[in-house]
């Protein structure tokens, strides 16, 4: 595995220089429209119930932290955030121009949020840049969502045995956030 990060894909095909370079775009009718207001309800950690509309039963979340399999493992994620960071800015959200050698049902979205642990801290705790790639089907849900901290790709289970172990721990990860927040996490909505 190359010791380099930035020579590896991310979950868009391209690499990080690549993807940090796309140029914003505004969102193109309704459905698009809709995908940008709950992605920011969920990373400004103030979902609701409506907020997981744009997932599929069965899609799948992937971050650093975490491998999500359906809808309510992925609510289970998003809604165990806010109990972490009771306050979180988005602070740069931009939608990106797909590139004419990507499917047009890939999203892109290059963001900036500051997590607070203080809601009333005039610091963050932590500010995460990340690209989300957003897989959609035919009716504009969400089949994949991948989050990428910087652009870059993390190691996968095909990278060899540390990326088996890093895929086992974000399942594991999942899974307590799951039973924490009472979630079944197996693609139940």
């Amino acid at each position: 595995m190359p010791s380099n990060n930035e020579d590896l894909v991310n979950a868009s095909g391209l690499k990080p220089e690549e993807t940090r370079k796309l140029t914003e775009r505004q969102p193109d009718g309704p459905e698009e429209s809709n995908i940008v207001k709950r992605l920011r309800e969920l990373y400004s950690c103030k979902p609701t119930m409506d907020s997981y509309e744009i997932y599929t039963a069965d899609a799948t979340f992937h971050d650093p932290v975490g491998l999500a399999p359906g809808r309510d493992s992925i609510r289970a994620q998003f809604d165990a955030l806010p109990k972490l960071f009771p306050r979180a800015d988005i602070t740069k959200f931009r939608l990106l121009e797909t590139p004419s050698q990507l499917p047009k049902s890939i999203l892109l979205v290059d963001q900036d949020v500051a997590y607070y642990r203080d809601p009333k801290a005039s610091s963050p705790f932590k500010t995460v840049n990340s690209l989300l790639t957003l897989q959609l089907n035919d009716a504009h849900q969400i089949t994949r969502h991948t989050e990428e901290w910087d652009h870059k790709r993390e190691t996968l289970a095909d990278d060899g045995f540390f990326g088996m172990l890093n895929e086992g721990r974000k399942r594991i990860t999942a899974g307590l956030t799951n039973v924490v927040m009472g979630k079944g996490g197996r693609g139940e909505t």
